[in-house]
């Protein structure tokens, strides 16, 4: 299992995803989260392909918080179905591992 993992998660305006990130580093659910705007979706939803302008979260994190992220961003997306998709992380600089595991805050702390 990785130490760390960057989750994607898009939203469809600023507002959301800022409330999103907000809550997840608050939390301590995520060390950060970068939202980038202007992210251009092409989907199949109900059978027909959509597009849609979106706002693409990149949140970092610890596995252990995994389920409590995922929770909370269900709980708080507008979306039925939000892109929650965990990729690990193999490498990067350890410095900023460890900063990742500094904030974000153990399930048993």
């Amino acid at each position: 299992m990785p130490d760390h993992l960057l989750i994607y998660c898009t939203c469809p305006d600023q507002d959301s995803a800022r409330a999103i990130a907000n809550h997840l580093v608050d939390q301590g659910l995520a060390a950060c989260v970068n939202i980038l705007p202007g992210v251009h979706s092409v989907y199949r939803w109900a059978g027909k392909r959509e597009t849609a302008q979106e706002h693409l979260l990149v949140i970092k994190t610890r596995p252990d918080a995994y389920g409590r992220l995922e929770q909370a961003i269900v709980d708080q997306h507008p979306y039925e179905l939000p892109e929650i998709i965990a990729v690990p992380i193999t490498q990067g600089l350890a410095a900023y591992l460890a900063w990742i595991d500094d904030n974000v805050t153990n399930e048993n702390k």
